[in-house]
């Protein structure tokens, strides 16, 4: 570790000070590539001289810079599904450039996973990473017709899936709060709604996604797993566009367009469910003849993206980004009673008598994100990009019910008087239930490119967390009257875990370094910090990545990356639930940390891509609930009922992709083990033996396929082949006698007995999926989809849980008529995804 260290501390240093002698001057030619239609920055394109293949790439915003010898060159720009642009250059000084490069009509462009550009692809040195262009996001059919981004990184090698149904994502043996999800460089700390089902992400909103499962760069930190960093659209900035899509099970509507043509651009998407809106009439209506009762009750989500672009100058832009996206559980029942009736008094006149009684009841279930940041590029010359930011995200679940009672008695000589006896009294309560994770960051990143052989990246970062694990307040207020006397009485409790304050900073510098044509490494640095109330903690995290070019289609590439995680997720279930809870590591529970080393050889033939990767990686002070424990919404004395162990995860990966023409997609096949071991004094599970992880699969296997028939119709289909997943499952109960005055001993049916965590694995699962869209131009240049998508096509039904039982037999005795009657215990599963066929349509203006 200390001797990676200093060479990776040296490798930088040298990278800053040292730079090749050159008698030759050198100018810089920078820029931005550009789509010539819509005006967005293409991410990850690229810019070459072919006579010395001396080339950069654009960095997330679009920018290039590539500095050569002055005199005339010959430059090609180029991006997958794009036209290639080619153009000679007398360059005698700096130049800005700005280049739009055209879409290739003809093909199904972008209708693949990439990894074209240099960094991804086989002369780059970043490996266990992937782009998955959108395009390939919206033709993968979903449930409902509803198109996912995080179930579209399930079906690539290294990524699992966790239940049926889910869109957590297990990366190379770590769990779903071990991957860390950007929305425009921003955290967000819950990405699910309905439970886990659907992601907040809106394709519609999306103009790029990479996944890094493995040598991550030492800009990404906080996180031990993964990194998905998902880029908005910012809008296009010579036409106003809208569109909008109907499906099963939601809406969505997106406009893009210039505000001021060519440097002011938005980009705003909506989309909501409205399963709502057609059962909560009808529930109401079904509750009020059966019940006599008022009932609305439902639940939706939406989610709200924007983006707001300004370009000041060449120089400078400015970028403002806003996400917002709730799920919402709501019912109110209200039950009312009136009962009147006459008595007659012994004078032989009669007093009316008036019962009335009023309840309502209120619950509201709301749990979901904020995120706002505010970004601006500075060019401080044609060698040196900055990018500062100002962010705020924040997760917030909140429950209340309440509660409402009204009762009052009269009495009078006429009907609806109380002339004779009055009295009423009234009960209110409210209960209310709040957690909140929230983060106020600020950071600057630099890139700087003095030679095409050096791509050199640094900067820091600050962030205040503030946790609000979990409070509960009740509020009681009754009353009473009769008339003449007036009585009242209010109650307000608080109680819960107290607000932690927590900060976290981080260095970083990282150069990507071309010795030779054929050696090529990137080598990168990171410091981080956490300051709790209780303790400080330091982590130096080196990141070193090789790649050595055997042929101009064929290289091997290495990695080597520590990363570490200052947060912990408690959870209960496998399920996504509002109620899981964010909180910081401790004086007694120190933070988790991973070292990953991998190796692999990637091959480009024609249209093909070929990637092997292997991997082995540990994770240390990895938290498990010990024997019993169990977490039920609130962080007290949480400490006890965790202990902290260590894990090792390894596997191969496999894929092969064809990335255009009129079928395109991919196959990917992964063989992985993850284990979990605690024996630490103190700390010990399963009785210190190792054992499975709960989201450990033997085999996994994707196949993605798309083909185009014509320009008005597009196949899609995808299968998925995985080992169970694993769980803890009583075998057996350990019975336990007792004796008894009058039965004498007896034996009752036990207790269940564990023989070791994780011991039962769940049958295969598998899965095939259809879909087919219909295209359809329309007269005033629009274009209109309509898709049909059939989920789970053979019906096969896939565990969700799998439980104990027992099934009872009779057996009758042909001699005697007795009848015989035995019970034992059989296993169940239950399955929740049938064959589901759905539709929608698209219209784009």
């Amino acid at each position: 570790m200390k001797n990676l260290f200093r060479v990776v501390l040296t490798g930088l240093l040298l990278a800053l000070f040292v730079q090749p002698a050159s008698a030759q001057r050198r100018v810089t030619v920078s820029g931005y590539m550009i789509d010539a239609s819509s005006g967005e920055p293409l991410l990850s394109a690229a810019v070459l001289e072919p006579a010395t293949r001396q080339g950069a790439v654009t960095n997330s915003f679009g920018y290039y810079s590539l500095t050569l010898p002055a005199g005339e060159h010959t430059l090609a720009y180029s991006y997958m599904g794009y036209n290639t642009v080619e153009m000679t250059l007398k360059l005698e000084r700096d130049t800005v450039l700005d280049v739009r490069l055209t879409p290739v009509p003809t093909e199904l462009t972008g209708a693949v996973v990439t990894a074209t550009h240099s960094e991804i692809g086989v002369r780059g040195t970043q490996m266990s990473a992937i782009e998955v262009p959108v395009a390939q996001i919206k033709n993968i059919p979903a449930i409902g017709g509803e198109v996912d981004l995080l179930k579209a990184l399930q079906l690539l090698p290294g990524v699992q899936s966790g239940t049926e149904g889910s869109a957590g994502l297990y990366i190379r043996g770590g769990g779903p709060d071990e991957n860390l999800l950007l929305l425009d460089g921003v955290p967000l700390y819950n990405v699910n709604h309905m439970m886990g089902f659907f992601s907040v992400f809106d394709a519609d909103a999306i103009k790029n996604v990479t996944l890094y499962k493995g040598s991550f760069p030492a800009r990404f930190g906080s996180r031990l797993s993964g990194v998905v960093d998902v880029r908005l659209k910012d809008g296009n900035d010579q036409e106003f566009h809208w569109g909008f899509s109907v499906g099963l099970l939601a809406a969505k509507i997106n406009m893009e367009g210039p505000i001021v043509k060519g440097k002011t651009t938005f980009n705003l998407s909506l989309r909501r469910t409205y399963y709502d809106v057609f059962t909560a009439p009808v529930l109401a209506l079904i509750s009020a003849r059966q019940t006599g009762m008022g009932t609305t009750a439902g639940y939706y989500f939406y989610d709200l993206s924007g983006k707001l672009t300004h370009k000041f100058s060449n120089h400078d832009k400015l970028y403002v980004s806003l996400y917002s996206g709730d799920d919402d559980v709501y019912a109110r029942i209200r039950e009312s009673d009136d009962n009147s009736y006459m008595q007659k008094k012994d004078d032989g006149t009669y007093t009316h008598s008036t019962d009335r009684s009023l309840t309502r009841m209120n619950l509201g279930w709301k749990w979901g994100n904020v995120v706002t940041a505010a970004r601006w590029n500075h060019i401080f010359s044609p060698q040196l990009f900055m990018n500062t930011t100002v962010n705020y995200t924040r997760y917030r679940h909140r429950l209340t019910i309440g509660m409402e009672e009204q009762r009052e008695e009269m009495e009078g000589t006429k009907p609806g008087t109380s002339d004779l006896y009055y009295a009423a009294d009234t009960l209110n309560a409210d209960l209310g239930y709040n957690s909140l994770i929230s983060d106020i960051s600020v950071g600057a990143d630099f890139e700087y490119k003095p030679s095409p052989e050096h791509d050199i990246r640094f900067g820091a970062d600050y962030i205040f967390h503030t946790f609000k694990p979990s409070v509960t307040t009740i509020s009681m207020k009754a009353g009473y009257t009769d008339g003449v006397e007036t009585l009242s009485q209010k109650q307000d409790t608080t109680f819960g875990d107290t607000n932690l304050l927590t900060r976290e900073a981080a260095l970083y510098a990282e150069d990507n370094w071309s010795l030779t044509d054929w050696f090529k490494f990137n080598l990168g640095l990171r410091w981080s910090h956490y300051h709790t109330s209780a303790k400080n903690y330091n982590s130096i995290e080196p990141r070193l990545s090789l790649r050595l070019l055997v042929s101009n289609d064929l290289s091997f590439k290495a990695s080597y990356s520590e990363m570490s995680q200052y947060l912990h997720l408690l959870s209960n279930s496998n399920l996504s639930l509002p109620t899981d809870l964010w909180v910081p590591v401790t004086d007694r529970i120190a933070p988790m940390r991973s070292r990953q080393g991998a190796a692999g050889l990637f091959y480009t033939r024609g249209q093909f891509d070929f990637s092997i990767e292997g991997y082995y990686k540990t994770m240390d002070n990895v938290v498990e609930y010990r024997d019993g424990a169990s977490f039920l919404g609130s962080t007290a004395g949480w400490e006890d009922k965790v202990a902290m162990g260590y894990g090792w995860s390894y596997g191969v990966e496999f894929l092969v992709q064809k990335k255009s023409g009129n079928t395109t997609g991919w196959l990917g096949y992964t063989w992985a083990k993850t284990m979990r071991r605690f024996d630490r004094e103190g700390n010990v599970i399963n009785f210190g033996e190792p054992f499975p992880a709960k989201y450990d699969r033997r085999h996994d296997l994707s196949l993605v396929v798309n083909h185009k028939i014509n320009q008005k119709i597009d196949l899609s289909g995808t299968f998925v082949f995985g080992s169970g997943v694993c769980g803890s499952l009583a075998m057996q109960n350990v019975l336990a006698p007792y004796y008894d005055e009058n039965e004498g001993f007896t034996y009752p049916s036990g207790t269940p007995y564990f023989e070791r965590r994780n011991n039962y694995r769940m049958p295969p699962y598998h899965r095939l999926d259809l879909g087919i869209n219909f295209h359809k131009q329309l007269r005033k240049g629009g274009e209109r989809i309509f898709n049909i998508s059939i989920y789970n096509t053979y019906n096969h039904q896939n565990p969700f849980l799998v439980y104990d039982s027992y099934k009872t037999e009779y057996r009758s005795d042909p001699t005697d008529g007795s009848v015989s009657v035995t019970s034992r215990k059989v296993l169940k599963q239950l399955s929740i995804f049938p064959i589901m066929p759905s539709f929608s349509w698209s219209y784009k203006f």
